[in-house]
C-alpha cells in the first residue's frame, strides 16, 4: 500500500506520523511546494494551481489514496483536487476538529492562520459543528512561519501571543492548521491555567489517517511491521525532507526511511 501526502511544507509531517502509526508497512509519498510556499497568502486560484501540481506530482507515483495535510488547501482546492484525481486516486481532506472538541462542552478556542480566522469557511463550520457551544477564533500570527522554519524564539512568541488572546475559561483548544500538531504541548503549556481541569487539544492528524485507511478498506498494521519506504518531493523534484523537519518527533519517526538534505 502506498500513500501520498501533500502540504507547502512540514506542516503534512503531523498527518505523516499518523499514517506511519497506523501502517508502518506503508510506502509514503510526501509531496511538498518549497518553490511555491506559503500558499496561505495566495489567491485561491493559484493556490488551486500550486496544489494541483503538487498533487499531480504525487500522483505520478501511483498512490493509492492522497491526503491533503493542509487546512487552506483543503479549504480552496479540495473540489479542484477530487475533479481532477478521483475517482482513480481518492483525496482526503483536512478539517479542523470543531465536532468532536464541542462534543466536549466546551468553551472552545479555534488557533488558526489569520487569513482562515474569522473566514467564511471556519464560520460554516462552528455553525455546523458547535451545537452551541461558546468558540472563540484566535489568530495565530506568524505562528505556522515559525514552526516550518524550527525558530524555536519565534514559536515561543507565537504562542504566547495567541495564548493571550485566549479567554481564560477556555477548556479545549482546536489546532486549525496542521502545523500547530508539532508544538501541541508547547500550545498545552501555553494556554493551561493554573487550577483548571486539563486542557483539552483537537487536531486532525490521527483522523485524516484513520479515514484514509477506511477509503481503501485497510486496517491497522502491528507496530512490528517492516517500515515502508518514504519518497519526498520537492515542487515536483526528487529531494529530501528539509532539515527543520528533525526539529520534531514527527520529523524523527520519518528519519531512518529518508535521508535529510
Amino acid at each position: 500500500m502506498k500513500i501520498a501526502l501533500m502540504d507547502s511544507g512540514i506542516g503534512l509531517l503531523a498527518a505523516t506520523a499518523a499514517v506511519r502509526r497506523l501502517r508502518p508497512d506503508a510506502d509514503l509519498v510526501l509531496s511538498l511546494d518549497p518553490d511555491g510556499m506559503p500558499w496561505g497568502p495566495r489567491t485561491p486560484e493559484d493556490l488551486t494551481a500550486r496544489a494541483l501540481a503538487v498533487a499531480e506530482a504525487a500522483a505520478a507515483h501511483g498512490p493509492d489514496a492522497l491526503i491533503v495535510g493542509c487546512n487552506t488547501a483543503t479549504v480552496h482546492a479540495l473540489p479542484a483536487l477530487r475533479a481532477r484525481l478521483e475517482p482513480g486516486l481518492p483525496v482526503i481532506g483536512t478539517v479542523p476538529a470543531i465536532k468532536p472538541a464541542a462534543a466536549g462542552g466546551g468553551p472552545v478556542a479555534i488557533w488558526a492562520t489569520p487569513a482562515t480566522t474569522g473566514s467564511p469557511y471556519q464560520r460554516g463550520l462552528i455553525e455546523d459543528f458547535a451545537d452551541g457551544v461558546p468558540v472563540t477564533e484566535v489568530p495565530c500570527w506568524g505562528l505556522a512561519e515559525a514552526v516550518e522554519r524550527a525558530d524555536q524564539t519565534a514559536i515561543d512568541a507565537a504562542v504566547a501571543a495567541a495564548a493571550e488572546l485566549t479567554p481564560r475559561e477556555v477548556t479545549t483548544v482546536v489546532l486549525g492548521c496542521t502545523h500547530y500538531e508539532l508544538v501541541a504541548e508547547r500550545i498545552r503549556t501555553a494556554v493551561q491555567r493554573p487550577g483548571h481541569p486539563p486542557l483539552a487539544l483537537h487536531g486532525s492528524a490521527g483522523a485524516v489517517a484513520a479515514q484514509a485507511l477506511r477509503r481503501l478498506g485497510e486496517p491497522a498494521a502491528p507496530p512490528s511491521a517492516p517500515l515502508g519506504s518514504v519518497t519526498v518531493l520537492l515542487s515536483g523534484r526528487a529531494g529530501a525532507l528539509p532539515a527543520a523537519a528533525l526539529a520534531y518527533a514527527e520529523g524523527r519517526l520519518l528519519q531512518a526511511a529518508s535521508p535529510v538534505r
